[in-house]
């Protein structure tokens, strides 16, 4: 498995998070199992990241909020934007892999399980999240 693969079945636990609200450790496991994740590296990557994400969710929710058009919440925004949102905004602040790359996997991964307007959402939100906190 490759890290984009990694990445898609990260945000697939993310979106379960999303929906079922406080997946613990052992769901987490049992996930992992579920989809045959052998690598410890690609185990590693998810648990971190779910952990991560769950960690600095206050600020990461603060910086999608912040980025979001006028009169808009995160509670209307779709499971899906709001777990690759997450995802992403968690590697930009915590992970040596470029922005861009960042980025572009993510709207591949709206293109992919997101709506028609996914992609440049989750594009512009990112974006602008780059742009304020000078990320390079």
């Amino acid at each position: 498995m490759n890290r984009t693969e990694t990445r898609e079945l990260t945000f697939k636990l993310l979106y379960s998070n999303e929906i079922q609200k406080d997946i613990g450790q052992e769901q987490v496991d049992i996930f992992i199992e579920e989809f045959e994740v052998k690598n410890e590296n690609e185990k590693k990557y998810i648990k971190e990241t779910f952990n991560g994400i769950n960690k600095n969710l206050e600020e990461i929710v603060g910086l999608i909020e912040k980025n979001l058009k006028e009169k808009w919440s995160i509670d209307r925004i779709s499971k899906i934007d709001t777990a690759i949102l997450k995802l992403a905004i968690y590697e930009l602040l915590n992970s040596d892999v470029p922005y861009k790359v960042v980025i572009n996997e993510a709207v591949e991964l709206a293109k992919k399980y997101g709506d028609d307007s996914s992609k440049s959402f989750v594009n512009g939100i990112l974006a602008s999240i780059v742009k304020d906190k000078n990320i390079s």
